[in-house]
């Protein structure tokens, strides 16, 4: 699954899963419907602006889009945990 509509796909399961309407999500519903089909991709600004508007974490977002193509929650958790220690200790 290309990259644009698995997090378009994470965000509208997230967004319907909060109760949120496309209308409350961002300033525009037809910005967020292009982000939810795939069509645009949102800077790293906006995707904090739609997590926050979703009362989550902006990482939370872009797992899900990896979580929709099959890995393991605990899988990424653990290789994100790792990565993260990495760098941390340089």
């Amino acid at each position: 699954m290309e990259r644009k509509i698995a997090f378009g796909l994470a965000l509208r399961k997230a967004r319907l899963h909060r109760g949120v309407s496309q209308e409350t999500l961002a300033p525009s519903q037809a910005y967020v419907s292009e982000v939810e089909h795939g069509k645009k991709s949102p800077s790293i600004e906006k995707v904090e602006d739609l997590a926050k508007a979703l009362g989550i974490h902006p990482i939370t977002l872009l797992a899900k889009s990896y979580l929709l193509e099959g890995e393991d929650v605990s899988t990424l958790l653990k290789r994100v945990e790792l990565e993260l220690n990495d760098l941390a200790a340089r």
